[in-house]
Protein backbone atom coordinates (compact mmCIF):
# COMPACT_ATOMS: atom_id res chain seq x y z
CA UNK A 1 0.00 0.00 0.00
CA UNK A 2 1.71 3.71 -1.07
CA UNK A 3 1.89 6.15 1.73
CA UNK A 4 -1.05 8.99 1.26
CA UNK A 5 -0.42 11.92 -0.38
CA UNK A 6 0.18 15.05 1.62
CA UNK A 7 -1.27 18.39 0.87
CA UNK A 8 -0.42 21.94 2.24
CA UNK A 9 -3.18 23.56 4.62
CA UNK A 10 -4.15 27.07 5.30
CA UNK A 11 -5.60 28.76 8.15
CA UNK A 12 -7.97 31.87 7.72
CA UNK A 13 -9.79 34.04 9.46
CA UNK A 14 -11.45 37.23 8.93
CA UNK A 15 -9.99 40.37 10.38
CA UNK A 16 -12.64 42.42 12.53
CA UNK A 17 -12.46 45.95 11.47
CA UNK A 18 -11.92 44.89 7.57
CA UNK A 19 -13.77 42.19 7.11
CA UNK A 20 -11.12 40.46 4.90
CA UNK A 21 -9.77 37.16 5.20
CA UNK A 22 -6.51 37.10 6.27
CA UNK A 23 -3.91 33.96 5.84
CA UNK A 24 -2.65 33.43 9.78
CA UNK A 25 0.01 30.53 9.01
CA UNK A 26 1.16 28.07 7.08
CA UNK A 27 0.17 24.55 8.09
CA UNK A 28 2.47 21.24 8.55
CA UNK A 29 0.69 18.58 5.89
CA UNK A 30 -2.20 16.90 5.86
CA UNK A 31 -3.43 13.26 4.29
CA UNK A 32 -5.23 13.79 1.44
CA UNK A 33 -7.97 10.98 2.05
CA UNK A 34 -8.42 12.80 5.80
CA UNK A 35 -8.77 16.11 3.77
CA UNK A 36 -12.03 17.61 2.73
CA UNK A 37 -11.39 20.92 1.00
CA UNK A 38 -14.10 23.51 2.24
CA UNK A 39 -16.45 24.89 -0.03
CA UNK A 40 -14.87 27.90 -1.12
CA UNK A 41 -11.45 26.32 -2.02
CA UNK A 42 -13.21 23.91 -3.92
CA UNK A 43 -15.01 26.42 -5.84
CA UNK A 44 -11.59 27.94 -6.44
CA UNK A 45 -10.59 25.15 -7.98
CA UNK A 46 -12.85 24.54 -10.22
CA UNK A 47 -13.35 28.42 -11.57
CA UNK A 48 -9.11 27.69 -12.27
CA UNK A 49 -10.24 25.04 -15.02
CA UNK A 50 -11.22 27.60 -17.17
CA UNK A 51 -9.52 28.80 -19.94
CA UNK A 52 -9.13 32.27 -18.06
CA UNK A 53 -8.84 31.42 -14.31
CA UNK A 54 -9.12 33.28 -11.33
CA UNK A 55 -5.95 33.28 -9.11
CA UNK A 56 -6.58 32.20 -5.35
CA UNK A 57 -6.45 35.63 -3.00
CA UNK A 58 -7.33 36.35 0.64
CA UNK A 59 -9.83 38.89 -1.22
CA UNK A 60 -11.50 36.21 -3.55
CA UNK A 61 -12.14 34.36 -0.83
CA UNK A 62 -14.02 36.99 0.90
CA UNK A 63 -15.92 37.81 -3.10
CA UNK A 64 -17.08 34.32 -2.91
CA UNK A 65 -18.06 33.72 0.38
CA UNK A 66 -20.87 36.78 -0.38
CA UNK A 67 -21.74 35.51 -3.40
CA UNK A 68 -21.88 31.68 -2.37
CA UNK A 69 -22.40 30.04 0.33
CA UNK A 70 -20.07 27.24 2.10
CA UNK A 71 -22.88 24.36 0.59
CA UNK A 72 -23.32 26.10 -2.39
CA UNK A 73 -19.89 26.87 -3.45
CA UNK A 74 -19.36 22.89 -2.89
CA UNK A 75 -21.82 21.74 -5.27
CA UNK A 76 -21.12 24.76 -7.81
CA UNK A 77 -17.58 23.53 -7.94
CA UNK A 78 -18.84 19.53 -8.78
CA UNK A 79 -20.24 20.90 -12.02
CA UNK A 80 -18.57 20.84 -15.36
CA UNK A 81 -17.65 23.10 -17.72
CA UNK A 82 -20.05 22.73 -20.48
CA UNK A 83 -24.02 23.25 -20.11
CA UNK A 84 -25.78 20.53 -18.19
CA UNK A 85 -29.07 19.78 -17.50
CA UNK A 86 -30.55 19.35 -13.52
CA UNK A 87 -31.05 15.69 -14.12
CA UNK A 88 -26.54 15.81 -14.87
CA UNK A 89 -26.22 17.97 -11.87
CA UNK A 90 -28.72 15.44 -9.82
CA UNK A 91 -26.76 12.41 -10.69
CA UNK A 92 -23.02 14.45 -9.66
CA UNK A 93 -24.39 15.40 -6.72
CA UNK A 94 -26.19 12.33 -5.92
CA UNK A 95 -29.54 13.84 -5.38
CA UNK A 96 -33.29 13.89 -6.69
CA UNK A 97 -33.82 16.08 -10.11
CA UNK A 98 -36.42 18.27 -8.11
CA UNK A 99 -33.78 18.63 -5.29
CA UNK A 100 -31.20 19.22 -7.92
CA UNK A 101 -33.82 21.65 -10.04
CA UNK A 102 -34.69 23.95 -7.23
CA UNK A 103 -30.80 24.53 -6.18
CA UNK A 104 -29.77 25.54 -9.74
CA UNK A 105 -33.14 27.64 -9.99
CA UNK A 106 -31.90 29.12 -7.42
CA UNK A 107 -28.34 30.32 -8.74
CA UNK A 108 -29.63 31.65 -11.39
CA UNK A 109 -32.13 33.82 -10.28
CA UNK A 110 -29.12 35.19 -8.36
CA UNK A 111 -26.95 34.97 -12.28
CA UNK A 112 -24.42 32.78 -10.59
CA UNK A 113 -25.88 30.44 -13.22
CA UNK A 114 -27.05 30.75 -16.46
CA UNK A 115 -30.07 29.23 -17.65
CA UNK A 116 -30.32 28.37 -21.28
CA UNK A 117 -33.02 26.74 -23.91
CA UNK A 118 -31.41 25.03 -26.53
CA UNK A 119 -32.80 24.94 -30.00
CA UNK A 120 -33.95 21.65 -29.40
CA UNK A 121 -36.18 22.91 -26.33
CA UNK A 122 -33.96 21.16 -23.58
CA UNK A 123 -33.15 23.48 -20.58
CA UNK A 124 -29.54 23.37 -19.61
CA UNK A 125 -27.47 25.56 -16.96
CA UNK A 126 -24.03 26.69 -17.43
CA UNK A 127 -21.31 28.15 -14.45
CA UNK A 128 -20.03 31.56 -16.36
CA UNK A 129 -16.68 32.36 -15.51
CA UNK A 130 -15.96 34.73 -12.58
CA UNK A 131 -15.42 37.77 -15.98
CA UNK A 132 -17.25 37.91 -17.99
CA UNK A 133 -19.40 36.79 -15.88
CA UNK A 134 -20.99 36.56 -12.72
CA UNK A 135 -18.70 39.16 -11.09
CA UNK A 136 -20.40 42.00 -13.60
CA UNK A 137 -23.60 40.30 -13.39
CA UNK A 138 -23.78 40.49 -9.27
CA UNK A 139 -23.77 44.63 -10.24
CA UNK A 140 -25.81 45.04 -13.48
CA UNK A 141 -28.91 45.89 -11.09
CA UNK A 142 -29.59 47.32 -7.48
CA UNK A 143 -30.44 44.92 -5.33
CA UNK A 144 -31.06 44.29 -1.91
CA UNK A 145 -30.04 40.79 -1.09
CA UNK A 146 -26.16 41.73 -0.85
CA UNK A 147 -24.20 44.75 0.27
CA UNK A 148 -23.48 45.97 -3.32
CA UNK A 149 -20.76 48.65 -1.37
CA UNK A 150 -18.67 45.83 0.49
CA UNK A 151 -18.82 44.00 -2.91
CA UNK A 152 -17.56 46.63 -5.01
CA UNK A 153 -14.81 47.37 -2.41
CA UNK A 154 -13.87 43.64 -2.92
CA UNK A 155 -13.86 43.83 -6.65
CA UNK A 156 -11.95 47.20 -6.30
CA UNK A 157 -9.31 45.29 -4.34
CA UNK A 158 -9.24 42.28 -6.24
CA UNK A 159 -9.11 43.77 -9.73
CA UNK A 160 -7.96 47.40 -9.52
CA UNK A 161 -5.14 46.96 -6.91
CA UNK A 162 -4.06 43.66 -7.04
CA UNK A 163 -3.00 42.44 -9.69
CA UNK A 164 -2.89 38.64 -10.91
CA UNK A 165 -6.26 38.64 -11.61
CA UNK A 166 -6.50 41.08 -13.90
CA UNK A 167 -3.04 39.82 -15.64
CA UNK A 168 -4.38 36.14 -16.34
CA UNK A 169 -7.21 37.52 -17.48
CA UNK A 170 -6.11 39.73 -20.31
CA UNK A 171 -2.27 38.87 -20.82
CA UNK A 172 -2.22 35.34 -20.42
CA UNK A 173 -1.75 34.03 -23.97
CA UNK A 174 -2.61 34.91 -27.34
CA UNK A 175 -6.18 34.83 -27.79
CA UNK A 176 -8.19 36.95 -25.57
CA UNK A 177 -11.28 37.34 -24.18
CA UNK A 178 -12.61 40.50 -25.82
CA UNK A 179 -12.15 42.51 -28.95
CA UNK A 180 -12.54 46.00 -29.69
CA UNK A 181 -15.29 47.43 -32.36
CA UNK A 182 -14.90 50.24 -34.24
CA UNK A 183 -17.01 53.22 -34.57
CA UNK A 184 -18.65 52.57 -38.32
CA UNK A 185 -19.60 56.03 -38.22
CA UNK A 186 -15.91 57.76 -38.43
CA UNK A 187 -15.04 54.82 -41.04
CA UNK A 188 -14.49 56.95 -44.56
CA UNK A 189 -17.20 55.80 -47.47
CA UNK A 190 -14.95 56.39 -50.76
CA UNK A 191 -11.80 54.43 -48.97
CA UNK A 192 -12.30 50.87 -50.63
CA UNK A 193 -11.60 49.49 -46.41
CA UNK A 194 -13.98 46.50 -46.12
CA UNK A 195 -15.90 46.44 -42.98
CA UNK A 196 -17.00 42.97 -42.25
CA UNK A 197 -20.41 41.81 -40.71
CA UNK A 198 -18.75 40.83 -37.78
CA UNK A 199 -16.54 43.70 -37.08
CA UNK A 200 -20.08 46.10 -36.86
CA UNK A 201 -21.62 46.61 -33.17
CA UNK A 202 -24.71 47.62 -35.30
CA UNK A 203 -24.76 44.17 -37.22
CA UNK A 204 -24.25 42.38 -33.39
CA UNK A 205 -27.75 43.76 -32.14
CA UNK A 206 -29.39 43.76 -35.41
CA UNK A 207 -28.75 39.57 -35.44
CA UNK A 208 -29.17 38.31 -32.00
CA UNK A 209 -32.12 36.50 -30.91
CA UNK A 210 -32.32 38.19 -27.61
CA UNK A 211 -30.81 41.55 -26.78
CA UNK A 212 -30.49 43.06 -23.27
CA UNK A 213 -28.90 45.80 -21.36
CA UNK A 214 -28.20 45.96 -17.79
CA UNK A 215 -26.08 48.41 -15.29
CA UNK A 216 -22.26 48.85 -16.36
CA UNK A 217 -20.62 46.74 -13.81
CA UNK A 218 -17.31 48.62 -14.43
CA UNK A 219 -19.47 52.44 -12.92
CA UNK A 220 -21.32 50.94 -10.76
CA UNK A 221 -18.20 49.41 -8.65
CA UNK A 222 -16.65 52.69 -9.10
CA UNK A 223 -19.89 54.65 -8.33
CA UNK A 224 -19.03 52.77 -4.85
CA UNK A 225 -15.75 53.95 -4.57
CA UNK A 226 -17.02 57.65 -5.19
CA UNK A 227 -14.74 57.15 -8.17
CA UNK A 228 -17.21 57.14 -11.37
CA UNK A 229 -17.63 58.72 -14.32
CA UNK A 230 -20.49 61.19 -15.69
CA UNK A 231 -20.78 58.09 -18.57
CA UNK A 232 -23.90 56.62 -18.99
CA UNK A 233 -24.49 53.59 -16.44
CA UNK A 234 -27.63 51.48 -18.42
CA UNK A 235 -26.00 51.01 -21.18
CA UNK A 236 -23.57 47.57 -21.14
CA UNK A 237 -25.64 45.09 -23.42
CA UNK A 238 -25.76 41.16 -23.39
CA UNK A 239 -26.88 39.10 -26.36
CA UNK A 240 -28.33 35.86 -27.13
CA UNK A 241 -28.94 32.67 -24.71
CA UNK A 242 -27.18 34.96 -21.98
CA UNK A 243 -29.53 38.08 -22.64
CA UNK A 244 -32.58 35.87 -22.22
CA UNK A 245 -31.37 34.28 -18.84
CA UNK A 246 -30.48 37.90 -17.45
CA UNK A 247 -33.59 39.16 -18.56
CA UNK A 248 -35.62 36.02 -17.49
CA UNK A 249 -34.20 36.71 -14.03
CA UNK A 250 -34.29 40.69 -13.81
CA UNK A 251 -30.86 41.55 -14.35
CA UNK A 252 -31.17 42.81 -17.61
CA UNK A 253 -34.39 44.75 -19.42
CA UNK A 254 -34.81 43.47 -22.89
CA UNK A 255 -34.50 45.84 -25.92
CA UNK A 256 -35.60 45.92 -29.44
CA UNK A 257 -33.32 46.52 -32.44
CA UNK A 258 -34.05 50.68 -32.99
CA UNK A 259 -33.57 50.55 -28.89
CA UNK A 260 -30.33 49.00 -29.18
CA UNK A 261 -29.02 51.11 -32.30
CA UNK A 262 -29.60 53.95 -30.30
CA UNK A 263 -27.58 52.86 -26.94
CA UNK A 264 -24.74 52.21 -29.46
CA UNK A 265 -25.21 56.00 -30.57
CA UNK A 266 -25.09 57.27 -27.51
CA UNK A 267 -22.26 55.88 -26.44
CA UNK A 268 -20.56 56.38 -29.42
CA UNK A 269 -21.59 60.28 -28.61
CA UNK A 270 -20.47 59.83 -25.04
CA UNK A 271 -17.01 58.89 -26.33
CA UNK A 272 -16.81 55.42 -24.97
CA UNK A 273 -14.75 52.25 -26.57
CA UNK A 274 -17.34 49.41 -27.85
CA UNK A 275 -15.58 46.78 -26.27
CA UNK A 276 -17.37 42.84 -26.94
CA UNK A 277 -16.74 39.29 -27.10
CA UNK A 278 -13.77 38.02 -28.87
CA UNK A 279 -15.88 35.72 -32.13
CA UNK A 280 -17.08 36.57 -34.95
CA UNK A 281 -20.61 33.99 -34.18
CA UNK A 282 -22.98 34.99 -31.54
CA UNK A 283 -21.55 37.66 -29.48
CA UNK A 284 -23.05 37.35 -25.84
CA UNK A 285 -21.81 40.87 -24.76
CA UNK A 286 -20.95 44.30 -26.01
CA UNK A 287 -19.66 47.39 -23.24
CA UNK A 288 -19.62 50.98 -23.73
CA UNK A 289 -16.26 51.70 -21.76
CA UNK A 290 -14.83 54.61 -20.48
CA UNK A 291 -11.06 54.54 -20.32
CA UNK A 292 -11.22 55.76 -16.03
CA UNK A 293 -13.72 53.14 -15.16
CA UNK A 294 -13.65 50.13 -17.35
CA UNK A 295 -11.60 46.91 -16.38
CA UNK A 296 -10.80 46.57 -19.96
CA UNK A 297 -9.57 50.21 -20.63
CA UNK A 298 -7.48 50.05 -17.34
CA UNK A 299 -5.86 47.16 -18.53
CA UNK A 300 -5.05 48.45 -22.16
CA UNK A 301 -3.48 51.03 -20.35
CA UNK A 302 -1.60 49.28 -17.13
CA UNK A 303 -0.75 46.34 -19.95
CA UNK A 304 -0.88 47.69 -23.67
CA UNK A 305 2.75 46.23 -24.88
CA UNK A 306 1.42 43.04 -24.23
CA UNK A 307 -1.59 43.02 -26.08
CA UNK A 308 -4.51 42.80 -23.09
CA UNK A 309 -7.06 43.05 -25.90
CA UNK A 310 -7.80 42.18 -29.52
CA UNK A 311 -7.87 45.68 -31.70
CA UNK A 312 -10.03 46.55 -34.50
CA UNK A 313 -8.41 45.88 -38.18
CA UNK A 314 -7.83 50.29 -38.53
CA UNK A 315 -5.70 52.65 -37.23
CA UNK A 316 -5.89 56.29 -36.97
CA UNK A 317 -3.42 58.44 -39.33
CA UNK A 318 -2.67 61.84 -38.73
CA UNK A 319 -2.99 64.62 -41.19
CA UNK A 320 0.19 66.52 -40.53
CA UNK A 321 -0.69 69.50 -42.26
CA UNK A 322 -4.36 69.59 -41.07
CA UNK A 323 -3.43 68.72 -36.58
CA UNK A 324 -3.13 72.26 -35.25
CA UNK A 325 -2.22 70.54 -31.67
CA UNK A 326 -5.30 71.13 -30.10
CA UNK A 327 -4.90 68.08 -28.00
CA UNK A 328 -8.85 66.91 -28.42
CA UNK A 329 -7.78 63.35 -29.81
CA UNK A 330 -5.52 63.17 -26.82
CA UNK A 331 -7.74 64.08 -24.13
CA UNK A 332 -10.27 61.57 -25.11
CA UNK A 333 -8.23 58.70 -26.16
CA UNK A 334 -8.93 56.01 -23.56
CA UNK A 335 -5.69 54.15 -23.50
CA UNK A 336 -3.37 57.15 -23.87
CA UNK A 337 -1.82 55.92 -27.34
CA UNK A 338 -2.53 59.90 -28.51
CA UNK A 339 0.38 62.46 -27.35
CA UNK A 340 1.10 66.05 -28.42
CA UNK A 341 4.81 66.01 -29.75
CA UNK A 342 7.08 68.86 -31.14
CA UNK A 343 5.56 69.96 -34.79
CA UNK A 344 9.33 70.32 -35.77
CA UNK A 345 8.18 73.69 -36.92
CA UNK A 346 11.72 75.62 -36.95
CA UNK A 347 9.21 79.28 -37.77
CA UNK A 348 6.71 77.86 -34.47
CA UNK A 349 9.06 75.99 -32.27
CA UNK A 350 6.27 75.76 -29.73
CA UNK A 351 3.80 74.22 -32.45
CA UNK A 352 2.77 70.63 -31.44
CA UNK A 353 1.09 68.24 -33.62
CA UNK A 354 -0.87 64.94 -32.38
CA UNK A 355 1.49 61.73 -32.29
CA UNK A 356 -0.02 57.85 -32.39
CA UNK A 357 1.69 54.91 -30.48
CA UNK A 358 0.50 52.37 -32.76
CA UNK A 359 1.43 49.66 -30.19
CA UNK A 360 -1.26 51.03 -28.16
CA UNK A 361 -3.83 52.22 -30.22
CA UNK A 362 -6.87 50.28 -29.46
CA UNK A 363 -8.26 51.22 -33.59
CA UNK A 364 -11.74 52.53 -32.08
CA UNK A 365 -12.21 55.67 -34.12
CA UNK A 366 -12.72 57.92 -31.02
CA UNK A 367 -10.55 60.16 -31.98
CA UNK A 368 -11.25 60.69 -35.27
CA UNK A 369 -14.97 61.43 -34.33
CA UNK A 370 -13.30 64.45 -32.10
CA UNK A 371 -10.52 65.74 -34.46
CA UNK A 372 -13.15 68.84 -36.01
CA UNK A 373 -10.28 69.23 -38.89
CA UNK A 374 -10.76 66.46 -40.13
CA UNK A 375 -6.89 66.22 -39.84
CA UNK A 376 -7.42 61.97 -38.51
CA UNK A 377 -8.78 59.61 -40.68
CA UNK A 378 -9.03 55.44 -40.04
CA UNK A 379 -6.92 53.30 -42.27
CA UNK A 380 -6.78 49.49 -42.57
CA UNK A 381 -4.10 48.00 -40.36
CA UNK A 382 -1.51 45.98 -42.15
CA UNK A 383 -2.25 42.53 -40.77
CA UNK A 384 -5.52 41.71 -40.32
CA UNK A 385 -6.29 40.72 -36.75
CA UNK A 386 -7.78 37.21 -36.02
CA UNK A 387 -10.82 37.02 -34.60
CA UNK A 388 -12.04 33.25 -33.38
CA UNK A 389 -15.06 32.37 -35.13
CA UNK A 390 -16.90 31.06 -32.47
CA UNK A 391 -16.87 30.56 -28.78
CA UNK A 392 -15.48 27.25 -29.03
CA UNK A 393 -12.56 28.06 -31.14
CA UNK A 394 -12.12 30.47 -28.84
CA UNK A 395 -12.12 28.25 -25.88
CA UNK A 396 -9.79 25.65 -27.26
CA UNK A 397 -7.29 28.11 -28.28
CA UNK A 398 -7.54 29.95 -25.10
CA UNK A 399 -6.91 26.87 -23.18
CA UNK A 400 -3.95 25.65 -25.54
CA UNK A 401 -1.89 28.61 -25.30
CA UNK A 402 -2.78 28.34 -21.11
CA UNK A 403 -1.93 24.95 -20.10
CA UNK A 404 -5.57 24.34 -19.71
CA UNK A 405 -6.81 22.12 -23.09
CA UNK A 406 -7.07 18.64 -20.56
CA UNK A 407 -9.85 20.57 -18.43
CA UNK A 408 -12.21 20.99 -21.78
CA UNK A 409 -11.72 17.52 -22.59
CA UNK A 410 -11.58 15.51 -19.62
CA UNK A 411 -14.19 17.90 -17.33
CA UNK A 412 -16.45 17.80 -20.10
CA UNK A 413 -16.50 13.70 -21.20
CA UNK A 414 -15.47 14.95 -24.09
CA UNK A 415 -13.98 11.26 -25.04
CA UNK A 416 -17.35 9.81 -24.59
CA UNK A 417 -19.22 12.45 -26.81
CA UNK A 418 -18.15 12.34 -30.23
CA UNK A 419 -19.35 15.44 -31.40
CA UNK A 420 -17.33 17.47 -28.57
CA UNK A 421 -14.54 15.25 -29.00
CA UNK A 422 -14.68 16.28 -32.40
CA UNK A 423 -15.53 19.99 -32.11
CA UNK A 424 -12.06 20.26 -30.04
CA UNK A 425 -9.75 18.21 -32.34
CA UNK A 426 -11.26 20.29 -35.35
CA UNK A 427 -10.03 23.32 -33.80
CA UNK A 428 -6.65 21.50 -32.91
CA UNK A 429 -6.26 20.66 -36.61
CA UNK A 430 -6.68 23.91 -37.80
CA UNK A 431 -4.50 25.65 -35.55
CA UNK A 432 -0.90 27.04 -36.31
CA UNK A 433 1.88 24.54 -36.21
CA UNK A 434 2.92 25.95 -32.32
CA UNK A 435 -0.46 25.54 -30.89
CA UNK A 436 -0.40 22.19 -32.15
CA UNK A 437 2.55 21.06 -30.47
CA UNK A 438 1.04 23.11 -27.15
CA UNK A 439 -1.97 21.30 -27.37
CA UNK A 440 -0.20 17.21 -28.10
CA UNK A 441 2.61 18.25 -25.09
CA UNK A 442 -0.73 18.71 -22.84
CA UNK A 443 -2.63 15.98 -24.00
CA UNK A 444 -0.46 13.62 -24.37
CA UNK A 445 -2.37 11.28 -26.72
CA UNK A 446 -1.25 8.91 -28.82
CA UNK A 447 -4.20 9.43 -31.21
CA UNK A 448 -3.92 12.97 -31.38
CA UNK A 449 -0.08 12.75 -32.13
CA UNK A 450 -0.66 10.82 -34.74
CA UNK A 451 -4.00 12.54 -36.06
CA UNK A 452 -1.97 16.11 -36.26
CA UNK A 453 0.94 14.27 -37.74
CA UNK A 454 -0.95 13.30 -40.69
CA UNK A 455 -1.84 16.03 -41.30
CA UNK A 456 1.12 18.08 -41.77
Amino acid sequence: MQDPVCLPSRDWTRDFESGKLVLLRERGPRVAHQTVKAGHEQLIDRLNRFPQGAPPADVLYAILRMLFSEREAGLVALLPIRPFTAKRAARVWKMSTSAATAILEELAGRAILLDIETDKGKRVFVLPPPMAGFFEFSLMRVRGDLDQKVLSELFYQYLNVEEDFIRALFTEGQTQLGRVFVQETVLPIDSGIQVLDYERAGEVVRSASHRGVGICYCRHKMEHKDRACNAPRQICMTFNNTAASLINHGFARELDVAEGLDLLAEAQEGNLVQFGENVQRGPNFICNCCGCCCEAMIAARRFGVLNPIHTSNYLPEIDAEKCNGCGKCVNVCPVEAMTLASANDPHRPKKKRAKLDESLCLGCGVCVRNCDRDGIRLTARPERVITPVDSTRRAVMMAIERGKLQNLIFDNHALASHRAMAAILGVILKAPPVKQTLARRQLKSIYVDKLVTSRQ
